[in-house]
């Protein structure tokens, strides 16, 4: 028997929401011995500090951008070669050397795409982090300062003018998804 509570007895506040918890659910205990214990359902911290932060820490930022970047690059990169598979296929292919040619391009370009994508994303958290620790505020300009730092830091290699140019473009992509973000918390119901 599952129990759960109405809202009716959660009230209208988030912070007081709790579900029930039986630990002798499933099993034949007898009546008296039965507890059941209200969990809260909000985060739990030790310190008030990490409890009033809105954001994720530096470590679960790098990890989150790193592991999204690798596996969107990794998807789009096998799309990418599955065409560029298809694409080379040949009259008088048998069928093993078509799925052959289409898996050694789809792991090929996904390899690729994802690494590139997944450093990028490394660079990004590790910046943003980083301007954030710096300027001691959270808001959308540590984002865009990010963006423009991990275009001109990816690109940098290739000579000042490369750099400048990936720095204007990853700060206007960052500007626009932190821009798109804020019109979807407002104007979409969640």
């Amino acid at each position: 028997m599952a129990h759960t509570m109405s809202d009716r007895d959660q009230g209208s506040d988030r912070s007081t929401q709790a579900r029930l918890y039986d630990p002798y659910q499933g099993l034949q205990v007898p009546i008296p011995a039965r507890n059941v214990y209200q969990l809260p359902t909000t985060p739990q911290y030790l310190f008030d500090e990490e409890a009033r932060r809105q954001r994720r820490g530096w470590s679960d930022n790098i990890t989150f951008f790193t592991g999204c970047g690798y596996l969107s690059g990794a998807l789009c990169g096998g799309a990418s070669g599955l065409v560029s598979g298809v694409r080379s296929f040949e009259p008088g292919d048998t069928s093993k050397l078509r799925l052959n040619r289409v898996l050694n391009a789809s792991g090929h370009a996904g390899r690729a795409w994802g690494n590139r994508i997944g450093i990028i994303g490394l660079i990004y958290a590790g910046m943003e982090s980083g301007i954030v620790a710096l300027r001691d505020t959270d808001d959308v300009w540590n984002s865009v300062a990010a963006g423009l730092g991990t275009g001109a830091v990816y690109r940098a290699a290739r000579g000042v003018r490369s750099a400048a140019v990936a720095g204007a473009v990853g700060g206007v992509l960052v500007g626009l998804a932190v821009t798109g973000k804020q019109a979807m918390k407002r104007y979409v119901p969640i």
